[in-house]
């Protein structure tokens, strides 16, 4: 039987600040299914600004940012742009690529390298 990897842990390089200034940097995002992709078509700030559309799509396949368990497009909207894109970047790797590898750097001396994803619990 294969094990399909479904969902991938991640750190933020900066962190979503919540309103009691606490930093959320860690986080586990799914992998997309079509309803992921379908349902932001029906979402008012969506049809009237397509640049909305990876925000609400990212609510939908993070599922956990620090202790936060409900992630809201409210939430994707105040990340730091560093992190955003870093989250757009992992949701297209581990949907459209099936890329396991990932470049990143070390936040406190900044050398670069590659690291495996491991899937949960395996």
């Amino acid at each position: 039987m294969e094990l399909i990897q479904t969902e991938f842990d991640f750190v933020l390089p900066i962190g979503y600040i919540d309103s009691a200034g606490i930093v959320h940097k860690k986080g586990k995002m799914r992998l997309a299914t079509a309803a992921d992709e379908i349902y932001p078509s029906r979402d008012s700030k969506v049809q009237s600004n397509s640049a909305y559309l990876p925000v609400v799509l990212l609510s939908r396949v993070i599922t956990t940012l620090g202790t936060l368990n409900k992630i809201t497009p409210e939430i994707i909207e105040h990340l730091f742009l560093k992190d955003f894109s870093f989250l757009q970047d992992m949701y297209n790797r581990i949907n459209q690529n099936h890329a396991n590898r990932i470049h990143t750097q070390c936040p406190k001396c900044e050398v670069k390298f590659e690291v495996e994803v491991q899937s949960l619990g395996g």
